[in-house]
């Protein structure tokens, strides 16, 4: 593996452990949704182009707008 995809996969472990455990949920959006991003330039990088759109699209795009339109609804804060 190259140091590129080395570094990708910690920054996706990072990304996951600090969306899993911050109490702020707008931040946790943000985090998935750069993790989503870094997922598919990891996907471009396996040379899945497909896959890497898809992920950006829907992963980065659609449930981005979506968690943060729940969370207009809701509490930000986890209790």
């Amino acid at each position: 593996m190259t140091v590129l995809n080395v570094a990708l996969v910690i920054f996706l472990i990072l990304a996951a452990l600090a969306v899993e455990r911050t109490k702020d949920l707008l931040g946790a959006v943000v985090v998935f949704s750069a993790f989503s991003l870094m997922m598919s330039v990891l996907w471009l990088i396996l040379k899945t182009p497909d896959v890497a759109l898809t992920e950006a699209a829907i992963g980065a795009g659609v449930t981005c707008i979506l968690f943060i339109a729940v969370i207009s609804r809701t509490e930000r804060y986890e209790k």
